[in-house]
């Protein structure tokens, strides 16, 4: 990422609410919109449950990125869990396995810009999502 980007640890549901505040306070420094700043905070706040929940737990890595043209906000959550084991049914729209906000992946990857998800079973999975300041 860059020398802003900060790595938290997620193991409790305290660090899910730590990872929404920081994704928060870098939107609002990124100057998102207020739309934004919530489309952001909502699929980072799903996404780093579903990294304690089906993950086991793991990191959440929150930076600013630029672009030739754009600057914006990354995340990367990562765990070591057991993978999704079917990723399609995973990002099926409305597909969810009851314990998030209900968005299920499909949900979190219509929130921001780019979604790209790493996962095998048996070896984890890695997320990434940016969302590009307008």
């Amino acid at each position: 990422m860059n020398q802003e980007s900060r790595l938290i640890p997620v193991a409790t549901d305290q660090d899910v609410v730590r990872v929404r505040q920081l994704v928060r306070t870098v939107a609002v420094e990124a100057k998102l919109s207020l739309v934004d700043q919530t489309k952001l905070v909502t699929a980072a706040s799903e996404l780093a449950r579903n990294t304690l929940v089906y993950g086991g737990g793991g990191t959440v890595e929150v930076g600013r990125v630029r672009s030739e043209i754009r600057a914006g906000i990354r995340i990367v959550f990562a765990d070591q869990g057991p993978g999704i084991a079917d990723l399609d049914l995973a990002l099926t729209d409305g597909y969810t396995t009851g314990g998030g906000l209900g968005l299920g992946l499909s949900g979190a990857r219509r929130l921001v810009d780019e979604f790209a998800i790493d996962t095998a079973p048996g070896k984890g999975t890695t997320i990434t999502i940016t969302k590009w300041c307008r």
